[in-house]
């Protein structure tokens, strides 16, 4: 069975996720500020909802990309240099979620990110713990992703794209940063050739949840998120 959470209710222990559901969990709970954090800290995430319940996930093994083993292509690199595109953080983090959950992905029917999801880390980056980075091509957003930081860990949530590389230049941006201000580890949650072709692989819950100790608990180093300062092609 899997567990349902009250409102006052804590999460159960990470390895009673049952793998043959993908993780899952729990479900139940709520999408307030607290509760989304603490999961986070504990190494779990909301995937999607039914019936407006959240369905919770603590996945083994699980998808991370450590920044410095980020892959940068030659044709990226090309990218990045030609200028083409103009990356802002934290310009229009509803934009990015609104063009996340409306962008059509192959073998998906739908979205996960549910009015409920949208509503909950909106108010996460009005407190200062959600981020986004955007993609812009003359004046227009055309790719981006959004996610959270906690001390020195980045925990990934979604991206999209509207023209080829618009959203892998957004991540290479984004890489940069993290690099910059000495984070450790991406959670990129889940498996998918996409983000294994940037550099991310799979690693055991045991050593994710270590990892993961170390790195919230070693502060952040600012609060307020710019434009990286080092250019990510170099």
């Amino acid at each position: 069975m899997i567990p349902y959470l009250g409102p006052l209710d804590l999460f159960p222990p990470v390895e009673m996720a049952r793998e043959d559901m993908g993780g899952l969990l729990a479900v139940g709970g709520d999408l307030q500020p607290d509760r989304l954090l603490d999961a986070y800290r504990r190494g779990i995430f909301p995937w999607g909802t039914v019936e407006g319940q959240p369905l919770w996930y603590s996945p083994d093994p699980r998808m991370v990309l450590f920044p410095e083993e980020f892959r940068l292509s030659r044709s990226l690199k090309k990218t990045l240099n030609s200028g083409r595109f103009e990356v802002r953080f934290d310009s229009d983090f509803r934009g990015v979620m609104a063009n996340c959950a409306s962008t059509p992905r192959p073998g998906q029917d739908g979205t996960w990110i549910s009015p409920e999801m949208k509503h909950a880390y909106t108010r996460l980056h009005e407190l200062g713990w959600a981020h986004s980075v955007e993609t812009y091509e003359e004046g227009v957003m055309v790719g981006g992703l959004y996610g959270l930081a906690i001390g020195r860990m980045f925990y990934g949530e979604s991206m999209f794209s509207h023209r080829t590389d618009a959203s892998k230049v957004a991540f290479a941006h984004l890489v940069n940063y993290l690099v910059s201000n000495q984070f450790g580890m991406i959670d990129c949650q889940m498996y998918t050739d996409h983000l294994a072709s940037l550099g991310g692989r799979e690693i055991q819950r045991e050593a994710f949840q270590a990892r993961l100790a170390e790195l919230i608990a070693s502060g952040s180093p600012r609060s307020v998120w710019s434009t990286d300062p080092l250019d990510p092609a170099r």
